[in-house]
């Protein structure tokens, strides 16, 4: 029962937080882009079932990889990519939490 409850926390409670005290003068727009960060859940389409509630993504899905969370870990370096990086971390962060609350 908590599982989902830290799940989507993380997934749009901290974005606002990191938004709403970082960059706290555009925090609507940093929020805003940091969610878009769960258009990377859009790989999921590509599996068979779509949904599998004991199912880790991370690694199992394509943009969950370990391949690309180096990617977007240095997309939080450049200010251009900041926003963008930071919601893709937290994504990953929510999931692999996520993965190792099913273990």
């Amino acid at each position: 029962m908590l599982q989902p409850i830290v799940h989507y926390g993380i997934h749009y409670i901290l974005p606002l937080a990191v938004a709403l005290i970082v960059f706290k003068p555009q925090w609507k727009k940093a929020y805003l882009v940091m969610i878009l960060g769960l258009l990377i859940d859009l790989d999921h389409l590509l599996a068979n079932p779509i949904f599998e509630a004991n199912r880790c993504s991370i690694n199992f899905h394509p943009l969950h990889s370990y391949y690309l969370i180096p990617l977007y870990l240095i997309l939080v370096f450049p200010k251009k990519t900041r926003w963008i990086g930071l919601g893709l971390c937290i994504h990953i962060l929510a999931d692999a939490l996520d993965c190792w609350m099913m273990s």
